[in-house]
């Protein structure tokens, strides 16, 4: 297997239906759908895959609100299971490969216990999901983000050490986006992650599509050849929204009433601060697709 593009479908709150059109044209062969399995029903979104013959490469748990593994709390812990149980059983019912796990709330940035209090809840609780993912044959990948959306995990070696203090074959998920702030280099965290990487995430150094920044694309994929890298790139672009006078792009943001949950809309203005344009979302699949598909033919 060789590498190939995949994306995220949380930036924009659109019927997985108009999703699937949009990457189609654009070269995506895959999808890696959001974490939230009620929005999902297994039958009706197996039928629109194959519809539109993308399929499912996994999940992206939305680690929103009371989900968290390192909760005091342990009743919210065993409810954080839970819900990524949910999401695990969904990637498998879809046939999908992989969970990208994120165990703490995402914005959370104060800690609920002491750092051994809270690395005992949270191997205890992934190995939980671990359990469940090898009894529906998922993989598991934990992901590390930036500082400013969580306190826990932001480098690819404490990813490591948890899914080390998990099992073997537990795997990590990078991130452009977050490595290039956390990590001394970009390059050496992809090493470092190695085999055990089993996900990896892009946008560029500003979080616009790739191709849009400062990255050189064709050495960091140089990198995952050299690692043995033959899983998907996952867009996930997070456009931040310039409300200013110096907007480059002055029509990005969605104007007219959208229908999405309210922990939803939360979480993309918590990322991005608005919805997104249904034009200026495809010109970021397009141009990441550009960027991105000469690089990995």
């Amino acid at each position: 297997m060789t590498m190939h593009l995949s994306t995220h479908n949380w930036m924009r709150a659109e019927p997985l239906d108009v999703t699937l059109r949009r990457i189609k044209k654009y070269g995506y062969e895959s999808i890696e759908i959001s974490g939230e399995p009620a929005q999902y029903p297994v039958k009706e979104t197996r039928a629109l895959l194959k519809e539109h013959g993308i399929r499912c490469w996994g999940a992206v748990t939305l680690t929103l609100g009371e989900r968290n593994l390192a909760a005091r709390d342990e009743g919210q812990r065993a409810r954080s299971v839970d819900y990524v149980n949910s999401v695990l059983t969904m990637v498998s019912e879809l046939e999908g490969q992989i969970i990208t796990l994120v165990p703490a709330t995402v914005g959370k940035v104060v800690p609920d216990g002491t750092e051994a209090e809270e690395w005992t809840w949270v191997v205890d609780a992934t190995k939980e999901c671990f359990a469940h993912a090898q009894k529906v044959g998922v993989k598991v990948a934990i992901e590390p983000l930036n500082r400013f959306e969580t306190y826990f995990l932001n480098r690819a070696a404490q990813a490591l050490a948890l899914a080390d203090a998990v099992h073997p074959e537990c795997g990590v998920c990078l991130d452009a986006y977050h490595l290039n702030m956390e990590e001394a280099n970009v390059h050496d965290a992809i090493r470092l992650a190695g085999k055990r990487l089993f996900d990896f995430h892009v946008a560029d150094n500003n979080r616009f599509a790739a191709g849009l920044g400062h990255f050189n694309w064709a050495e960091i994929v140089a990198t995952l050849r050299e690692v043995g890298y033959d899983g998907a790139l996952t867009n996930e672009f997070v456009a931040p929204v310039d409300r200013t006078p110096a907007a480059i792009y002055p029509d990005m943001v969605e104007r007219n009433p959208v229908d999405i949950s309210p922990a939803q809309l939360k979480f993309i203005q918590d990322h991005g601060s608005s919805l997104l344009t249904e034009a200026f979302y495809d010109d970021q699949m397009r141009i990441t697709a550009e960027t991105l598909l000469p690089l990995i033919k």
